[in-house]
C-alpha cells in the first residue's frame, strides 16, 4: 500500500534492489528525493471533471532513479504485442516491470474517473490462465489482472496522455550516493518548479495546460470566488473533485505535500541539516493548508454555497504558504550543498 502510485512504485523497487540509506526507504523520502515536487492548476468544460488540480512533476519515475545513479530507458509502442513482449522480457529476467496502466480499465480499481499515467508494478504472469499479477499502491495483495483489461489499460488514449505501453526498464547501482548530495538537488529542482516551471508539467506542455507553481495556488484561490455563479449541481461537482484531487486522487494526502513532509523528517534525521527540519515544517504545513480546503469542499451536512464559504476562506492562505515552501526548499538545498 501507499499514498502515491509513483513514490511507492520506486519505495518496492528499491527495496527489491536492495537499496536504501538506513533501511528500505519509506515513502515519503522516495517522492522528496525524486525533487518531484509542483502544483498545476486546470479549468475547462474539456475535461471530466471539469478541473484538474495536482501536486507532482511529470519525470519522477526518471529523475528519482537517475538521481540515485540508475540508468532508465524508457520504452513506448503502440504495438499491443510488442508492448507485452517488453514486459514478458523484464519478468522472465527475474525483474519486475515498471509500467503505466489507465485506471479505469484495472477491474480492481471500479473507478469511472480516467487517468492515463498509474503506475503499476507487473510482478508476473501465467501465461495458461492468461492473467498478469500486478502491485498497486491502492491495493495491499497482488491483484490478478486478465491480459486483454491490461492491455486495454496500457493502450488507453485518455488524460494526460496515451499510455502507448508505456515502461520504464530500470538498471539499479550497486550502492547510493551521497543523501545530502542526492536531497540537495532534489529540493532544488523542486524550488525551481514551484518558482519558475519550464517544458512540460504532468497535464502537458506549460504553455497549454493551465497554470503552474506558486501562481497556481493564487489561480485556485482566486478561482472559487467565481463559483457562487455555478448552478448547484455543477459547483457540487467541483467541490467534490476539488476535495478528491488533493486528498484522494492518489496524493498521500495535502496534495503531496505530506509524502515531502515525511520525507523531509527523514533526510533531517539522517543529515542533521537545520535548514532540511524547517522545510519538513513549512511541508508539513503546507500539506494542512491543502487539506483544510478539502475538508472544508466535502464537510459533510453543509450547503454547497456554505462549504464553498469555507473553501474560498482556508484557499486564502495557500500562495502565501506555497511561496513559504519554495523558500524553504531552496534554502535547505543550499544548506545541503554547503555541507558537502
Amino acid at each position: 500500500m501507499g499514498g502515491h502510485c509513483g513514490s511507492s512504485a520506486m519505495r518496492d523497487l528499491m527495496e527489491w534492489a536492495g537499496l536504501g540509506f538506513d533501511g528500505p526507504p519509506n515513502e515519503g523520502l522516495v517522492f522528496a528525493l525524486g525533487g518531484a515536487l509542483s502544483l498545476t492548476y486546470v479549468r475547462t468544460d474539456a475535461l471530466v471533471p471539469p478541473l484538474y488540480l495536482v501536486g507532482r512533476g511529470p519525470d519522477f519515475e526518471m529523475d528519482l532513479p537517475r538521481r540515485l545513479g540508475a540508468t532508465v530507458e524508457v520504452r513506448s509502442t503502440d504495438d499491443p504485442q510488442l508492448g507485452w513482449d517488453l514486459v514478458r522480457d523484464e519478468l522472465d529476467r527475474g525483474r519486475p516491470a515498471l509500467v503505466w496502466a489507465e485506471i479505469a480499465e484495472l477491474p480492481y480499481l471500479r473507478v469511472q474517473l480516467r487517468m492515463s499515467r498509474h503506475d503499476i508494478v507487473i510482478v508476473g504472469y501465467d501465461s495458461d490462465a492468461e492473467i498478469a499479477y500486478v502491485a498497486d499502491n491502492d491495493r495491499v495483495e497482488i491483484q490478478q489482472v486478465p491480459f486483454d483489461a491490461l492491455a486495454r489499460a496500457r493502450r488507453s488514449m485518455t488524460f494526460p496522455e496515451p499510455t502507448r505501453h508505456t515502461l520504464f526498464r530500470i538498471d539499479w547501482p550497486e550502492a547510493l550516493p551521497s543523501i545530502a548530495v542526492v536531497a540537495a538537488e532534489a529540493f532544488a529542482q523542486s524550488a525551481a518548479c514551484m518558482r519558475a516551471p519550464a517544458g512540460s508539467t504532468i497535464a502537458g506542455p506549460v504553455e497549454h495546460s493551465g497554470t503552474h507553481g506558486i501562481d497556481a495556488a493564487l489561480a485556485l484561490s482566486s478561482d472559487v470566488m467565481l463559483w457562487h455563479e455555478l448552478p448547484t449541481d455543477v459547483l457540487e461537482v467541483h467541490l467534490f473533485s476539488l476535495g478528491a484531487f488533493i486528498e484522494k486522487a492518489g496524493t498521500g494526502g495535502g496534495l503531496f505535500r505530506r509524502l515531502l513532509a515525511c520525507g523531509c523528517d527523514d533526510i533531517a534525521r539522517l543529515t542533521g541539516d537545520a535548514a532540511t527540519s524547517d522545510l519538513a515544517r513549512d511541508a508539513h504545513r503546507a500539506a494542512a493548508a491543502w487539506t483544510a480546503v478539502a475538508q472544508a469542499a466535502v464537510h459533510k451536512g453543509s450547503t454547497a454555497a456554505t462549504r464553498l464559504d469555507h473553501v474560498i476562506e482556508a484557499a486564502a492562505v495557500l500562495t502565501d504558504t506555497e511561496s513559504s515552501l519554495a523558500t524553504s526548499l531552496d534554502s535547505a538545498a543550499r544548506s545541503l550543498r554547503s555541507a558537502v
